[in-house]
């Protein structure tokens, strides 16, 4: 299945950003872009939700200088973006992958894209990650390791079921059950011609 590629390198990522453990270490992706496009764009974009995972910790510090908060909502806000890119080049691929499947009359839209499940799962990832750990602490209390072992076992749960419901999706577009309709973010604040404030500073 799919999803169990995509899980397995979701989690490889999560393992080696924490081998460091710090937002501006150096970024290698171990697959070919020519040879295994689909894994070089599931292991990036793994990559860009860890690390801004790690970036939404650091400025919810209630010490953080200010000028270090406003760097920091900068490199969120590009983060942000590359998130968004690695989306709809992971729907180029499939669009590309399923242009000759022949919708059936009776076809249906999903409500959302492949590649936005696939969005969903990476982040799933990061939050199992991260509640195993707070599951395991040893400087813990008990009820907070039995209150986080709960949450533990609803996001693996869950992982499941959007594991299942992406692989469906996948197998009812190429069986021509469902179809592919992608639209492009149009992410307004960004643009200096779309953005007021922005617009005015030209």
């Amino acid at each position: 299945m799919f999803t169990d590629k995509a899980n397995k390198i979701f989690q490889d990522v999560i393992e080696k950003y924490h081998v460091i453990n710090t937002v501006d270490q150096s970024f290698d992706n171990p697959y070919n872009k020519e040879k295994n496009l689909l894994e070089h764009l599931l292991y990036r974009k793994s990559w860009i939700d860890t690390v801004q995972w790690h970036y939404e910790d650091i400025i919810r510090d209630p010490q953080i200088d200010p000028v270090a908060a406003l760097k920091l909502k900068r490199q969120i806000d590009a983060s942000n973006q590359d998130r968004t890119d690695m989306v709809e080049y992971i729907d180029s691929y499939f669009l590309e992958k399923y242009k000759n499947i022949t919708p059936k009359a009776d076809a249906t839209i999903n409500t959302e894209s492949p590649a936005w499940g696939i969005d969903r799962l990476s982040i799933l990832a990061l939050k199992v990650y991260h509640m195993n750990e707070e599951a395991t602490r040893t400087d813990a209390s008990e009820a907070h390791l039995v209150a986080c072992k709960k949450k533990l076992d609803v996001l693996l749960e869950q992982r499941v079921d959007l594991s299942t419901a992406i692989d469906t999706l996948l197998s009812d577009i190429e069986k021509g059950e469902k179809y592919m309709k992608v639209y492009k973010q149009m992410k307004m604040y960004n643009d200096d011609e779309l953005n007021p404030v922005l617009r005015s500073q030209k």
